[in-house]
């Protein structure tokens, strides 16, 4: 005789909803947590291959227990990964301000010449003696600084914040200091403030003009056109001999930076920018 136990209504709405929310939290963690060996090789703590050898030795641990296998789900933003006794904790974005020297030029790869991001990699190899634990890269310069501009560049992985401070639609204001080849006059500084032909199908924005001695300015432009200062002040019958990137929004260039030297950005300068 087969005996049929007849579970309550509401016992049963309960199990079921029990069950529903199991699964749910566990495709959750399936979406959110990442794989620790993805996460590891956005850490730069080695690549692919590399990360798997890692784990396969035990020389990874998470929360101070070894991980050993490379699909493992971590919460990237609470887990504290151990690798060879140093600790490191991700963070999905970094910020660097570099005083960028002439001769560098703004990519993350050249084949011939020396890049911002070659300079980065050099600064924090002295400051930190190793490169373990930044994501270098998906780091990239925003915006472009000539080879033989100097000044305030931004270097980050946040591409939403790079959007913002580049997009015409934003008109972030960029400030450059200038030494030109002959007298700045106040009418050549009138005409670069209500905007002058550099060959486009539009006069530049407005921008501001303060004149420091004869042949030394600042310049503040809202655009960011190829060669735009330059461009400008040739159309006054003037010649950059030296240009100078000072601010960037609300980024100002620190002055205790010499060229060539880079800074992770404080957090109120992130929150200022974002």
């Amino acid at each position: 005789m087969t005996v049929r136990i007849k579970i309550p209504a509401a016992a049963r709405i309960m199990t079921g909803f029990f069950f529903k929310t199991v699964v749910l939290f566990l495709f959750c963690v399936m979406i959110i947590f990442m794989r620790i060996d993805k996460l590891l090789c956005e850490m730069n703590i080695g690549s692919r291959s590399e990360v798997k050898a890692f784990l396969k030795k035990g020389q990874i641990l998470v929360n101070n227990v070894a991980v050993n296998k490379p699909d493992t789900k971590v919460d990237e933003k609470t887990a504290v990964i151990t690798f060879k006794g140093k600790e490191y904790r991700y963070a999905p974005f970094a910020y660097y301000m570099m005083n960028k020297p002439a001769g560098v030029v703004s990519a993350t790869t050249d084949d011939k010449d020396r890049t911002v991001l070659d300079l980065l990699k050099e600064n924090l190899l002295q400051n930190r003696g190793e490169l373990t634990g930044i994501p270098l890269s998906d780091i990239f310069p925003v915006g472009r600084l000539d080879k033989d501009t100097v000044g305030l560049l931004l270097l980050t992985n946040d591409g939403e914040l790079a959007h913002r401070l580049l997009s015409p639609k934003k008109h972030v204001p960029k400030t450059y200091y200038v030494e030109t080849d002959g007298v700045l006059t106040q009418e050549a500084a009138m005409c670069l403030e209500q905007g002058v032909d550099i060959g486009e199908k539009e006069l530049t924005k407005e921008a501001e003009v303060e004149i420091l001695s004869e042949k030394s300015c600042t310049i503040t432009i809202t655009e960011g056109k190829f060669h735009q200062v330059k461009r400008m002040f040739q159309a006054v019958d003037l010649k950059v001999m030296y240009l100078k990137r000072l601010s960037m929004g609300t980024l100002k260039l620190d002055e205790q930076l010499a060229e060539g030297e880079v800074r992770k950005l404080t957090q109120e300068e992130v929150e200022k920018l974002c």
